[in-house]
């Protein structure tokens, strides 16, 4: 498409994030402050298949930017993932007549508007909305600092028990394909291992850590687990904390273990400043994307600036965690 946008649908796709609504906010007011038209899809490109759209005003976005989850509701769709799904998908936006899209999400979202665009030339701009902080070309992912501070939260008060006997604690974080919130969670509340599928850190090398603090009668003892962490890469079907902790109990039979899966409390709840402030910002720039004709493209922050990467990239390439952050754990939890 190479016509002026004029009428711009949102949706949110994939995991809900806190913050989203935030995003969702700043698209509709700024579009409608650029005389656009705005259309809501609801429940991702499930809804844009079934025709489930409807056309937002200033007052539809009232009231929601203090609110967790998304008022458009998520969902994944099989149907888009082949190209038939996609094809009646731009038949309801050309009946619609919408010829902009702004897709808040991850890279599975991004990889449908990736389609979508370069099958059916809909002008598509990516809002990074995903808790694990996993994409390229962001310093931040809308979300992500909230259900920090939950797990945050969360792993304190576990702590504050563990200071009261002699026990280890493994708490399970959020993060199958991703170790960003167990490594901030981790290191924000003093955990002595932290274990993510990003590192292959072996669990004979975590029980003789553990031996050696038992021995100095450490305490508190507090291990984060990302849900994606497996003990043996031989055996993926076999990850997260409870598998650890059955692995550790085995190993040190006198050591009394706890265990913690803080699920899905992660992804709810009132989103941070921080997360709100980001989601404006980004959902704003969104807009303005589609307005300048910078087309196809994730809005990020990078070094505090706007950053755009090609909603290609974005898919192709993934944050890394490096050897550096293990250093820091370790020396700190030392």
């Amino acid at each position: 498409m190479s016509e002026k946008v004029t009428k711009i649908g949102v949706l949110t796709s994939g995991g809900d994030s806190p913050g989203m609504n935030a995003a969702i906010r700043a698209v509709v007011r700024t579009g409608l402050y650029h005389k656009l038209e705005v259309y809501g899809i609801m429940r991702g490109y499930n809804g844009m298949i079934e025709d489930d759209i409807f056309k937002m005003e200033s007052r539809s976005v009232a009231n929601i930017i203090q609110r967790g989850g998304t008022i458009l509701k998520t969902a994944r769709s099989k149907d888009f993932y082949n190209e038939d799904g996609r094809k009646r998908a731009f038949d309801i936006l050309q009946k619609r007549g919408i010829n902009g899209l702004v897709v808040i999400g991850g890279d599975g979202s991004f990889t449908g508007a990736y389609k979508l665009s370069r099958e059916f030339g809909i002008p598509c701009v990516g809002i990074p909305g995903t808790i694990d902080k996993d994409l390229y070309g962001t310093d931040f992912t809308i979300g992500f600092d909230t259900a920090v501070n939950t797990a945050v939260e969360s792993i304190d008060k576990i702590r504050d028990t563990a200071d009261s006997h002699d026990r280890l604690f493994i708490v399970e974080v959020m993060g199958r394909h991703a170790g960003y919130i167990a490594l901030h969670s981790g290191i924000a509340t003093g955990a002595e291992n932290i274990l993510m599928p990003e590192i292959n850190t072996t669990l004979d090398d975590m029980v003789a850590s553990l031996s050696e603090q038992e021995k100095r009668k450490k305490l508190v003892n507090l291990v984060v687990v990302a849900e994606g962490y497996q003990p043996d890469p031989n055996n993926p079907d076999l990850r997260g904390a409870a598998e650890v902790a059955r692995i550790v109990q085995e190993k040190l039979k006198g050591l009394e273990t706890r265990l913690t899966i803080l699920g899905h409390i992660q992804r709810g709840g009132p989103p941070s400043c921080m997360d709100r402030f980001i989601a404006s910002r980004m959902g704003y720039h969104a807009v303005e994307c589609l307005l300048e004709g910078r087309h196809n493209v994730m809005v990020g922050i990078l070094n505090n600036n706007m950053h755009y990467t090609p909603l290609e990239i974005a898919i192709r390439e993934k944050q890394r965690i490096g050897e550096d952050w293990m250093n820091i754990v370790k020396i700190l939890a030392s």
